[in-house]
């Protein structure tokens, strides 16, 4: 009889509480921070803090001193009562305080102060009541064999299922694997057959994960539910579960603005490069002419060009971004920036220093160029590196940095046009006339067919030595990825002159005049196995 006058109070004053308040003209608070009264998983009731006393600092005393009077069987709970004092109504157990209910509180709520306060005795008293009985001896006994025979259930359950899964599994491997065929539309193979496998294989696996991760879900929340000190966790357990999904739910829908941004900035961005691609590819082709830039210089500047187009599409979305406002977002966009500009020092290097040798000229594919002592024909110009196939036909990777900081000699560049020059030396003894010398010299020049007769080849004499006068022979090639075997046969055509004349090539060393002079007669110049 008790318990339904209450009720009856607390709906008349729900009822008639909101038109006195607005007819009086006091304001209900709209937005209060209220902490929740939890005792084994369920709330009582919510208080309201202040600036001395916090909601949930409020909240965890009132708490403290419920269990402390439930776990003093000498309380009886016909002795929990309300008294009127000046602060509100306080809930009292013989002489001890257990909460105050303040006017505060009763505005909150929405209805009058005593009847808040009855509210919240009966359910303190009910708490206490449920408190005592949860921790009986024989509830207790009772609860771990309920927990105990689901533990059980769990472990046949979840025997069964793997015996099952052992089954469809063997079922599916013998009926339908070998009846699965490519997938193909329009004649072409979209999706190879071992992929369907799989992928059916999976769809059964995640199958049988969910009903055991139900499973074991549902005996947890069950075996916790049966023990008043897990029972909130219990109670929690599938919020635990699915706050993480409703949070990311809300954060999508509310990103969804900025995601709509991202998507029309990012066909913007492509539309952009596209159009440069085009525009590039036609002054590459030499469709389209632009006065002081080289067509070489149009894939280069490319990328330079869309590097820069989406480097300002990154800065112009970044605001956008779901999350890029937190910390934590911040602190690891900062942690890669300082990895990345500590880990590729080397790669920007040279990166910068590949365009720069674009832009330098200094070379093209194909040039016989030589870096240091490495001597070939480029045939590939990347970002970090270029390619060089050495004259023993071996590819020779050099970085870019490296080129860069390096003298750089191109065979190439002037040989088309002015030819470039090949150049021997040879010593030959003060005995022998120079002119004569010379006039061999450039008679051997003669007889070498891929040197240039314009401009005509020509002698220096580099040195006058202890023992010998040092010539160089120079003459102009415009071949320059054939030098190896030009060198070649202009030496062996110097031999055979100065063989035809008797004249002893006297370097490298000088001991004495021998007795006969060091020469090749011209009877043995095709001595076995040399053919004619």
């Amino acid at each position: 009889m008790r318990d339904a006058v209450l009720v009856l109070l607390v709906l008349f004053a729900a009822a008639i509480f909101p038109a006195w308040a607005a007819a009086s003209g006091e304001d209900v608070p709209e937005a209060v921070a209220l902490a929740p009264v939890v005792i084994d998983g369920q709330t009582l009731f919510r208080v309201r803090g202040s600036d001395a006393v916090p909601a949930a600092e409020r909240a965890e005393a009132i708490v403290n001193r419920i269990v402390a009077i439930a776990r003093d069987a000498r309380i009886a709970t016909g002795t929990l009562t309300v008294e009127e004092r000046p602060l509100g109504s306080t809930i009292v157990a013989g002489s001890q305080v257990v909460m105050s209910v303040l006017e505060v509180d009763a505005r909150v709520e929405g209805i009058e102060r005593p009847v808040l306060a009855q509210i919240n005795l009966q359910q303190i008293t009910q708490a206490i009541v449920r408190y005592r009985a949860d921790r009986d001896t024989q509830v207790l006994v009772r609860s771990a064999g309920y927990a105990a025979a689901v533990a059980v259930a769990l472990a046949i359950g979840l025997y069964g299922l793997l015996r099952l899964r052992g089954r469809v599994d063997t079922t599916l491997e013998r009926r339908y694997r070998a009846r699965l065929n490519d997938l193909r539309i329009a004649g072409v193979k979209v999706l190879h057959a071992e992929r369907l496998w799989g992928g059916l294989r999976s769809f059964v696996a995640a199958v049988f994960w969910l009903l055991a991760l139900t499973g074991i879900y549902l005996a947890l929340d069950f075996a916790l539910l049966q023990f008043p000190g897990t029972r909130g966790f219990a109670v929690g357990l599938l919020d635990l579960l699915l706050d993480p999904l409703a949070t990311m739910g809300r954060g999508l829908l509310a990103s969804i603005p900025g995601l709509v941004f991202l998507a029309i900035l990012v066909l913007v961005t492509r539309y952009i490069l596209q159009t440069l691609r085009m525009v590039f590819g036609a002054i590459e082709q030499g469709s389209v002419a632009v006065k002081g830039f080289d067509r070489e210089w149009s894939w280069p500047t490319y990328r330079i060009v869309r590097l820069l187009v989406v480097a300002f599409a990154v800065v112009v979305a970044f605001p956008y971004i779901p999350g890029s406002s937190s910390e934590a977002f911040k602190g690891v966009s900062l942690f890669l920036g300082i990895v990345f500009s500590l880990g590729s020092t080397s790669i920007i290097a040279n990166i910068i220093a590949g365009y720069s040798m674009t832009y330098r000229r200094a070379f093209r594919v194909g040039d016989r160029i030589q870096v240091g002592d490495i001597v070939g024909d480029v045939t590939e110009v990347r970002v970090q590196v270029t390619h060089v196939r050495s004259l023993k036909n071996e590819d020779v990777v050099i970085p870019n940095s490296v080129i860069l900081n390096s003298a750089v000699v191109n065979y190439s560049t002037l040989a088309a046009s002015r030819g470039v020059i090949l150049h021997t030396t040879v010593g030959i003894g003060y005995e022998t006339p120079w002119r004569q010398v010379e006039a061999m010299l450039l008679m051997a020049a003669e007889r070498t067919s891929r040197l240039l007769t314009e401009p005509p080849p020509y002698i220096l004499q580099k040195s006058l030595g202890d023992f010998a006068v040092t010539y160089e022979l120079n003459a102009y090639c415009d071949r320059p990825g054939e030098m190896p075997s030009i060198y070649s046969e202009l030496h062996r055509h110097i031999l055979d002159v100065f063989n035809e004349y008797g004249v002893a090539i006297m370097t490298p060393a000088y001991e004495g005049d021998p007795e006969q002079p060091k020469l090749v007669p011209q009877d043995q110049w095709y001595a076995a196995p040399a053919r004619r």
